[in-house]
């Protein structure tokens, strides 16, 4: 599993984050919503974060309305509007109609406050609106085959050009209100004029700088940068007296920002029951309606098209009234101004606008990536463990709709696979367990260390008194019983030798821990040592009931070990499975040989009683026996526990009160053929070795 430090840019992250639409790092938090929101997957994870792809970006801004952490910007003309354009040049601001969404209580302040700002006018762009209606009328009337669809959002002209070229074509070839409203500017006011777009919409600051309309819109600003400037120059808009918007002045074309707006304006039929006009609006229902234009499963005449639920719902509307509350409040603007507006006036500027060319044209720029095959998307969902379509939860985490979606991203170079969060948590689950795991061989080992140290520190201080004990006891019971005393007294020097010999077992085998720093590898055939192994112990007629079966299920034959500890390992498990079965009715040992992953497998099973749960994490302790007293060190799986580790393998148990016991032990199949000298957990140190020399000695 792979893991990255989150919010750090790369340098591929810097390459990509050039657009209208970019990331800030620092914010992103792999939450993926805004992979979810964009209809044109143009958005790019790189180490976590989400990086917008400028080529792939549609600019309509649903990724900036669904981040809650404010990590996507938009480029912004904040600056250079103050600091250029409204004090060096005459300059004019034309309002989009949603702005009274956006301003629902100081609508009628608004032109005062741009003004305030520098604006010399302020204008409508909604009169733009007004000066192509002819132009969509004639469309709609005209005795074209194709489905025209709508040119006024920039959005769905992008999402067209780049993902469905075919259908460039069937866009309507007339330019948005706001290039028409800068086509009439232009033309009846000074040439150093520059004017300066205000709107809900990200998608302008694309449009505007297109080679078919360069040179109309000096810059575009967005009603959440222009409340940041009205804050910053100290602006409060109630404050302000009204004032109306400078000529010329609009009439239907104030409707533009509702659905079916334009048809409105254009006086164009839309009764509900007018199956050659259908009206669009929202993400979902504008890819599934160019999808089918694109099938040719649909016959309407005319398409009225917005990405956004009408342009009051906008990327950057900035406006905490909900829907009906924003389209209520444009509707009242509507319904206060219209009546206002004089319509001769209007007729006539309408009418001295009649050489202007509001026509354009538009051009497919693919960037469709090629669909991967079949086996490409199996082969990536595996690498998430779905290996069939019920291991696909399509829960969406990822920002996918469904697994297979998310694969074809991968496939494109647009996802990771880090992105799937059930993986995720799989693979934080095994990395929880293996810490787990590895914290539990830390304690083990630490505990190991301590013997070790403990062996190396006592050996020599005790052996010698015991080396004592033991001849003057002897020489005691010689004379004993060579004076033929009391057998009472004879019995009891040979308790002493008895116990002072245990006492000197233990010390030895606290001994075996700190000479294990060191591994003698030779070719063994582990098979055969267990069978002699078994041979040996069945020969104790304690154990002669005991049936004991090896089932060797590999073709390995030998492994590289070190023979005489793996012996060790193997005589301690196998022995103490046969005095757990004491007295079990059923007395039986199975030892299974195998191999898996390069591992060399033995299982010892018995059907004894089993190791209680209270005593489970004590199994590899040292001097932890549930042997009765003088049976026992409890240093017999502790020191196999040192010598598996030592192998690089692996030892581990499962059991349960009255079902037996299982030990498995897991060696490397091949070691270099050498000896490899390992730093004992418990054996490590230079002083650690010092000592056990001396205690040696």
């Amino acid at each position: 599993m792979r893991f990255f430090i989150l919010n750090i840019p790369t340098e591929e992250i810097k390459k990509v984050n050039k657009g209208i639409v970019t990331t800030i790092p620092d914010r992103c938090k792999r939450c993926y919503s805004c992979i979810r929101e964009c209809p044109a997957s143009a958005i790019k994870v790189i180490n976590g974060q989400a990086a917008v792809l400028e080529e792939r970006c549609i600019a309509c801004g649903h990724c900036v309305k669904v981040c809650s952490q404010n990590a996507k910007q938009i480029v912004t003309d904040v600056d250079r509007v103050l600091n250029e354009i409204l004090l060096k040049h005459r300059s004019i601001a034309v309002v989009a109609p949603s702005f009274a969404a956006s301003f629902p209580n100081d609508y009628s302040r608004f032109p005062t406050a741009l003004r305030r700002l520098g604006f010399d006018e302020v204008v409508e762009t909604a009169f733009g609106a007004d000066l192509i209606s002819e132009s969509y009328l004639k469309l709609f009337e005209s005795d074209s085959r194709k489905t025209v669809i709508s040119s006024a959002c920039p959005a769905v002209v992008n999402y067209i050009e780049k993902y469905y070229p075919s259908l460039v074509p069937n866009i309507a070839p007339v330019v948005s209100p706001m290039i028409a409203a800068g086509i009439f500017l232009r033309k009846n006011s000074d040439e150093n004029i520059k004017i300066v777009f205000i709107g809900p919409c990200i998608a302008k600051k694309h449009e505007y700088t297109g080679s078919e309309v360069a040179g109309v819109i000096d810059a575009v600003l967005t009603f959440t940068e222009i409340k940041k400037m009205f804050k910053d120059k100290g602006i409060v808009l109630d404050s302000l007296d009204e004032s109306d918007f400078d000529p010329p002045h609009a009439y239907m074309g104030k409707a533009y920002p509702l659905a079916g707006g334009l048809l409105k304006t254009a006086q164009i039929p839309s009764d509900i029951l007018e199956k050659e006009i259908i009206v669009v609006e929202g993400k979902k229902n504008v890819t599934e309606i160019i999808g089918e234009i694109a099938e040719d499963n649909i016959k309407a005449k005319f398409v009225d098209i917005l990405f956004c639920e009408g342009c009051i719902s906008g990327p950057a509307i900035d406006s905490d009234l909900n829907f009906y509350s924003r389209r209520e409040k444009v509707i009242n603007f509507i319904e206060k101004n219209i009546y206002s507006t004089d319509k001769q006036i209007w007729k006539s500027n309408i009418y001295n606008s009649r050489d202007l060319n509001f026509s354009r044209s538009f051009s497919g720029k693919s960037q469709r990536r090629p669909h991967p095959s079949e086996d490409k998307i199996k082969e990536i969902l595996a690498r998430t463990n779905k290996f069939n379509a019920h291991d696909e939860l399509n829960c969406g985490a990822c920002g996918y709709n469904t697994c297979r979606e998310y694969a074809v991203a991968i496939a494109k170079g647009l996802a990771e696979s880090e992105m799937c969060l059930p993986y995720l948590i799989d693979q934080l689950n095994k990395a929880y367990n293996d810490l787990n795991n590895a914290q539990e061989q830390l304690r083990t080992a630490e505990k190991l260390a301590s013997i070790g140290q403990l062996a190396a520190g006592v050996a020599h201080e005790i052996n010698n008194p015991l080396g004592s004990i033991i001849l003057y006891a002897s020489l005691l019971k010689k004379q004993l019983n060579a004076a033929a005393e009391s057998s009472q007294s004879a019995e009891d020097l040979e308790t002493i030798v008895s116990e002072a010999n245990r006492c000197k077992n233990i010390v030895s085998n606290l001994l075996n821990f700190a000479r294990q720093g060191k591994l003698n590898l030779t070719s063994v055939n582990v098979y055969s040592l267990i069978k002699e192994i078994v041979k040996t112990l069945k020969l104790n007629p304690v154990y002669k009931d005991i049936n004991i079966k090896i089932d060797r299920r590999t073709a390995i034959e030998r492994i590289d070990c070190d023979e005489d500890q793996v012996k060790q390992v193997f005589l301690n498990l196998i022995n103490n499975a046969c005095e757990a079965l004491g007295e079990s009715e059923l007395k039986k040992i199975k030892i299974s040989l195998s191999s898996e992953d390069g591992f060399y497998v033995i299982n010892v099973a018995d059907t004894g009683p089993g190791i209680p749960k209270e005593n489970y994490n004590k199994i590899f302790t040292p001097f932890f026996t549930t042997k009765k007293i003088g049976k026992g060190t409890g240093l017999g799986l502790a020191i196999s526990y040192g010598i598996v580790k030592m192998h690089q393998g692996f030892i581990s148990f499962k059991s349960g009160t009255g079902s037996g016991t299982e030990f498995t032990v897991k060696l490397p199949e091949s070691f270099e053929k050498q000896n490899i000298k390992v730093s004992a957990a418990f054996a490590g140190s230079s002083e650690l070795k010092e000592k056990e020399e001396n205690a040696i000695r």
